[in-house]
């Protein structure tokens, strides 16, 4: 199989999930999409176990691993070994995303703008500059969720009936 077969698998499998959640949550669709594909290189690569949004551990998580990072701090590229979350699957993981963005206090500010001002650039800038240190985040995150084949994927997940992601 090609590994652009196995990426359109991929956004496939992630646009239904994040279509059921989008109905379970109001998060956009295109932005759970792009974070994933930018995070965990089109679900290629996740972080330790199905984490594809490279969410850092914290209280809410069971199980954790450390993994060497590339973060941007002050202006500077450096490698950090940090502790990220675990997941049991790509589901547990998108639905950990979804709880962080729409509950999570770090972005409940840009979560509440986005329930009365639906504007979804805003929102994935807002939540950017908080979620990630490179400079560039924002863009690559906009850039994404605005690509023609994720609105095919979201589209076509819409269209089959996306089964609940057991928000």
């Amino acid at each position: 199989m090609s590994p652009n077969i196995d990426r359109d698998a991929r956004l496939t499998e992630v646009a239904r999930i994040a279509v059921a959640l989008e109905a379970h949550t109001g998060l956009p669709a295109p932005m759970l999409i792009a974070q994933w594909a930018v995070e965990s290189q089109w679900g290629a690569k996740p972080v330790g176990h199905a984490n594809y949004f490279g969410v850092k551990k914290n209280n809410r998580d069971k199980g954790c691993c450390t993994e060497e990072t590339r973060e941007v701090i002050n202006g500077k590229s450096v490698i950090e070994d940090l502790e990220f979350a675990d997941y049991s699957s790509l589901e547990d993981s998108c639905r950990d995303y979804a709880w962080l963005i729409t509950q999570g206090k770090p972005y409940l500010a840009a979560w509440q703008r986005y329930q009365t001002d639906h504007n979804l650039h805003a929102l994935i800038a807002a939540v950017a500059t908080t979620y990630a240190t490179d400079p560039k985040y924002t863009a690559m995150v906009t850039v994404i969720a605005g690509q023609s084949n994720v609105a095919h994927a979201i589209a076509a997940a819409r269209q089959n009936g996306a089964p609940s992601a057991n928000a």
